[in-house]
């Protein structure tokens, strides 16, 4: 009588990599989690992952809806600046002068939106340009702002009025959860049906319009998520950093998101992220000691990362996982 044996399952580079990645993602929440008990300065971690949710956002319109946006310092300096003045002026909680902040920047998204939206390429990126110079200007004007001050002072406050965020350690892991929140948030997005129809949008537009789909109202409402989350970042960072200035509002915070974004790996979900990153600890480590120069030396990190790496960072290590899945699929077959 012979005994039938089970076929031996073999596990594909595919699985893992997709392994990998799951070990990579729990080992950095493990470490943001540990952060401030390993002598992390939390300041600097709260900035960090406030504009990794800027450059997070800014992916799912550029990355995923293939929409590039040269204004989305609107959207992060309206928030940061509505949520600054809630909370100082106002007395409002925290988290209510964050909500005031994310719709604040939503409702910005939906008019830029429903204006740009029906242009593309260069056409679309000069117009949400203008637009942001002239939220720029009302920041720069508007009597409520502090002017070229800024709003200073802004106090944490208490979070629901229960939970004092006075504490580092307090607004860190409130930071931490918001940022993992987010991330899930874009996840969910991009993989359900209506991110699939956002990446056909991309590919191949005029497909998308052949088969009925309402192309603009997707875009819009991409562009309003994207604005919304944009605008989470910079009431986040208000309530961190404890001010609004002009520079949240500026075209060359604009500049940055991009420069994070294909620094990381456009429509990669870790790749902002590690933009996000490197642009901050280089900001960080070497503003000190370098002054102004640090921005011509990122520049030049980012030329060297764009030739070496064209599909950023994450993005040639996703081509590489890839391309070893191919051939070890042929390989088999």
């Amino acid at each position: 009588m012979s005994t039938a044996t089970a076929p031996t399952i073999h596990q594909t580079p595919m699985s893992k990599a997709a392994k990998l990645i799951r070990i990579t993602y729990i080992a950095l929440l493990a470490l943001a989690l540990v952060a401030p008990m390993i002598g992390l300065y939390p300041v600097f971690v709260m900035k960090l992952l406030c504009f990794a949710i800027f450059a997070a956002a800014f992916n799912l319109l550029l990355g995923f809806t293939g929409l590039l946006s040269f204004g989305h310092a609107a959207f992060f300096g309206s928030a940061a600046y509505v949520t600054g003045w809630f909370i100082k002026s106002q007395g409002w909680t925290p988290e209510l002068g964050i909500a005031a902040g994310v719709i604040a920047s939503g409702l910005i998204g939906l008019l830029v939106g429903a204006v740009a939206i029906r242009r593309q390429g260069i056409y679309f990126a000069m117009i949400t340009l203008a637009i942001a110079q002239m939220v720029y200007f009302v920041c720069l004007q508007a009597p409520f702002t502090g002017g070229e001050d800024g709003l200073q002072g802004v106090p944490r406050g208490a979070l629901f009025g229960l939970i004092s965020l006075e504490s580092d350690t307090a607004m860190y892991y409130l930071v931490v959860a918001v940022f993992v929140a987010c991330f899930l948030f874009i996840s969910r997005i991009v993989r359900s049906p209506f991110g699939q129809v956002l990446k056909m949008i991309r590919e191949n537009e005029p497909r998308a319009i052949s088969l009925g789909y309402q192309v603009d109202r997707y875009k819009l409402l991409a562009f309003v998520l994207s604005s919304a989350l944009a605008g989470l970042a910079g009431s986040l960072k208000t309530l961190v950093m404890g001010f609004a200035t002009l520079s949240d509002a500026h075209w060359s915070m604009s500049g940055e998101v991009i420069l994070m974004t294909l620094l990381g790996g456009v429509g990669t979900f870790f790749g902002p992220v590690f933009g996000a990153g490197i642009v901050i600890s280089l900001q960080n480590l070497l503003a000190d000691k370098v002054g102004s120069w640090v921005t011509v030396i990122i520049g030049v990190i980012f030329v060297i990362c764009v030739l070496a790496f064209r599909k950023g960072v994450v993005g040639e290590v996703q081509a590489y996982l890839e391309r070893r899945r191919r051939a070890a699929t042929t390989t088999v077959n």
